[in-house]
């Protein structure tokens, strides 16, 4: 009788733990929203508590103030331009990785997986500078050619992983009938990479849109600055406003948000392909 009685109180730890971080992780868009959606003299009165009325003008200014709009389609174009990319070679490069013979295509994969630990601030300067040189400052091209080779270690480590774990009977099929490595590549095994291609999109997504370093440095005060940048104008200008701040926060999160809810099933189940291979 004793044993139900602990996995019981076990399963109610868990369960009160997980609402914990539930909590934890809904709290700051709780408060995100509220604030966004308040007046000025409300926020000064008490921040948690609902708006009594909702008020849209702070959004309407953050919209007009720090031109979200140009700077939303800044940013998808950059995003959705790295992440294209980054799967094109990507997969195309763990393909060629994981169908080499394994003492060489290993040696190479652990040759992309350093660029993991690598910290990124090592090279900041002279990734400046190659930009500055070859002309590529305040365009899309820098943050894109920055993006995808920055990225595309991990892009390559969940790749190799989950192509590992395929069997080669359908590509080898492929060859039987005639068809070249790129075809075989293209017709049969990158239509089941769809799992971990989910994975790679929403990690590498979330990573680009929410960058803020890379284009202040390389696109800061022109046209192209990306969201990240443009709720940044706010905090000189508008530092007693949080109102604004909040509601500028609240555009630039709400379009990585859609992506991540229409992609979530494909996260865990790709990245578990990625660690198991």
């Amino acid at each position: 009788m004793t044993r139900p009685a602990a996995r019981g109180g076990r399963g109610l730890l868990l369960e009160v733990v997980m609402a914990g971080c539930a909590v934890a992780f809904v709290f700051p868009l709780y408060v995100l929203l509220m604030v966004a959606l308040k007046r000025p003299q409300d926020v000064a009165t008490n921040v948690l508590a609902p708006p009594s009325s909702v008020y849209w003008g702070n959004l309407a200014e953050a919209w007009s103030s720090a031109e979200m709009g140009k700077a939303l389609v800044n940013s998808t174009v950059v995003t959705s331009l790295s992440v294209m990319m980054l799967v094109l070679t990507g997969s195309l490069a763990s393909f060629a990785l994981a169908r080499w013979k394994r003492g060489l295509g290993y040696g190479v994969f652990l040759l992309f997986v350093l660029g993991l630990v690598i910290p990124l601030q090592l090279g900041m300067i002279p990734l400046y500078q190659l930009m500055r040189d070859a002309g590529l400052l305040k365009t899309y091209t820098s943050l894109i050619v920055f993006y995808t080779g920055h990225e595309l270690p991990l892009t390559v480590f969940l790749y190799s992983g989950f192509l590992r774990a395929l069997p080669r009977a359908y590509e080898e099929a492929a060859y039987v009938d005639g068809a070249t490595a790129f075809q075989a590549f293209r017709r049969v095994v990158f239509p089941m990479l769809r799992p971990v291609t989910g994975t790679v999109i929403i990690l590498n997504a979330l990573f680009i849109w929410n960058d803020f370093l890379t284009p202040m440095l390389y696109v800061s005060g022109t046209a192209q600055q990306t969201v990240p940048v443009a709720v940044f104008s706010f905090v000189g200008e508008y530092s007693s406003d949080w109102g604004i701040i909040f509601a500028g926060l609240a555009i630039a999160v709400a379009p990585i948000l859609v992506l991540y809810f229409v992609f979530q099933r494909h996260i865990i189940k790709g990245f578990a392909g990625g660690l198991k291979g």
